[in-house]
């Protein structure tokens, strides 16, 4: 009786739901943001959202704690304030009162309920118990445990301080889920979510459509007062091949595209990065800092490798052209004015003066042939195919210089492998931000972190580093902060365990009539503030 009971208030609700939708798209005609996600997603449970296809429309499912703004600010998402302790141990999360889940039978007669503090006691249980298998459980690694003193208050205590745990609180993993519904054996949370976002789910067909409709009982407002959002819904198709969602977008099918795909790149932009005259009528470009550093690794524990020698990877640091790269190579999209390993637009961030000097690269490699007794240095650089065109730039460039880079190109899997056992000595990577503190770059040097176990692949070591490292969790003045990291990036730019190619550019395409879609540095889309004229 339960069962059928319960499956004739979903088919009240699904209809109730559909003519209210049907009579809504005909009066808001205009209101539906469209953009196309070439990936196959397996879930929009954000316990598992781990890449960019499946992150942004749970953005628009579900809060968490706290977010991020453009700026890469942490600002209040359902806790509306929050207080650290001196020690950095503690932090004391206060939450709105005015957050309700989606409807669902689930939560009874009301079909919802306000989310209080011992509903992200569950999600973060959730999310950390090993028969979840979140790949996201890594976030609470820091978390020494956590309660509800009440409704309204969380707390959470930390093994020991990290100043970056609000940055991965606004990580996706970090939402929080209602346990009724989750463990509700008659309802599939992988594909019907049910959170607190500014849309709800209401539709998905796999590798086909997905459609998310406007929460009418959401809580943000914008700075006149005027409850968000303003779109109606949401709705995105999964054409696998890029370029016909390219021309979708063009013929007025797509609201926004991504990124730069070389299958219609140059018709869209020019060799100077800028939009072709021909769109210009119609779209509208935006650029920006995107945290992902792109960069060729060195194996430090490789001594039979010229690349051991600092003078050999200085040299192949400053021997070639980042700006004629970018210009010819990326439309210029990207930083070729580049520093240490942070990225630009994250704090810590350093720039260095001389980044180009042939004569000087040529003076190193000389002096290292010298003392070697070698007339001839050759250096196997392992990439895959997408960085092909970097590569046999960069081996043109450094002939120059005396030294001869064979490429070999292998798949990413075996690149990885290669990187992680330690059995290359010179390969091609890239980091992209997990979470909005430079220490998620900078970990990647600390001697603890070493591959395997760890994401140091160049199996870099250095004293002094890891002190600066682990005194940087101990502070917990920004400024402070930002010092020791300069400091520690400084480091790398001396020692050169990387050599950074280009910190990465983001860049978003959209209809002239949709306002406010903005752009930021870790390329996250949130539509809650988005406008859309018919």
């Amino acid at each position: 009786m339960k069962s059928i009971i319960y499956y004739i208030s979903i088919l009240c609700i699904s209809i109730l739901l559909f003519s209210c939708q049907k009579k809504t798209v005909e009066n808001v005609k205009g209101e539906v943001f469209r953009y196309n996600e070439n990936s196959n997603i397996q879930t929009l449970d954000p316990a598992f959202a781990r890449s960019m296809a499946v992150i942004w429309p749970c953005n628009q499912l579900f809060n968490g704690l706290v977010q991020l703004d453009d700026q890469l600010q942490i600002v209040g998402d359902i806790a509306k304030s929050w207080a650290a302790s001196s020690d950095g141990l503690t932090y004391d999360f206060v939450l709105r009162k005015e957050v309700y889940f989606h409807p669902h039978p689930a939560f009874g007669p009301a079909q919802t309920r306000p989310v209080t503090a011992r509903d992200f006691v569950y999600s973060l249980d959730r999310l950390t118990d090993p028969q979840t298998a979140s790949p996201g459980a890594w976030i609470m690694q820091k978390v020494q445990s956590y309660q509800a003193v009440n409704d309204t208050v969380f707390r959470l205590h930390l093994k020991e301080s990290f100043p970056a745990i609000l940055g991965l609180l606004s990580m996706r993993y970090a939402s929080v889920v209602p346990q009724e519904v989750v463990e509700d054996s008659q309802h599939d949370f992988r594909t019907h979510p049910i959170g607190t976002g500014p849309f709800y789910f209401k539709f998905w067909e796999e590798n086909v459509k997905l459609v998310l409709r406007r929460n009418p009982n959401y809580f943000e407002k914008d700075q006149d007062g005027s409850q968000l959002p303003y779109l109606e819904s949401v709705a995105i198709t999964f054409l696998p091949d890029k370029q016909s969602a390219f021309l979708q977008f063009i013929q007025g099918n797509l609201d926004f595209v991504s990124g730069l795909d070389p299958s219609y790149k140059d018709d869209l932009i020019t060799l100077e990065g800028e939009l072709q005259p021909k769109y210009q009528e119609v779209v509208q470009m935006e650029t920006g800092p995107y945290l992902n550093t792109e960069y060729l690794g060195f194996n430090m524990d490789d001594k039979n490798s010229p690349v051991s020698d600092k003078r050999i990877r200085q040299a192949l640091n400053i021997g070639f052209d980042r700006v004629k790269m970018l210009k010819h190579l990326r439309s210029g999209m990207g930083t070729a004015q580049v520093g240490g390993i942070i990225p630009k637009g994250l704090q810590g961030n350093i720039v260095l003066d001389q980044l180009y000097d042939v004569d000087k690269a040529k003076a190193l490699v000389d002096a290292y042939k010298k003392e070697h007794q070698q007339v001839k240095i050759t250096i196997p650089l392992s990439t895959n195919a997408g960085y092909l065109d970097i590569a046999e730039y960069l081996q043109r460039e450094w002939q120059k210089i005396g030294l001869t880079v064979e490429i070999d190109v292998m798949p990413p899997a075996t690149l990885r492998q290669g990187m992680a056992s330690g059995k290359i000595a010179f390969f091609r990577g890239s980091w992209i931000a997990d979470y909005p503190d430079a220490e998620n770059y900078l970990s990647l040097f600390y001697s603890k972190n070493k591959a395997p176990n760890g994401p140091n692949y160049t199996f870099f070591a250095n004293s002094t580093y890891d002190q600066w490292y682990e005194q940087s969790f101990q502070v917990t003045d920004p400024n402070q902060r930002e010092q020791l990291y300069q400091q520690m990036d400084h480091l790398l730019a001396e020692e050169v365990p990387v050599l950074v190619l280009f910190y990465d550019q983001a860049v978003r395409f959209s209809r002239k009539n949709v306002q406010q879609l903005g752009i930021n540095p870790m390329n996250n889309l949130f539509l809650k503030k988005v406008k859309k004229s018919s």
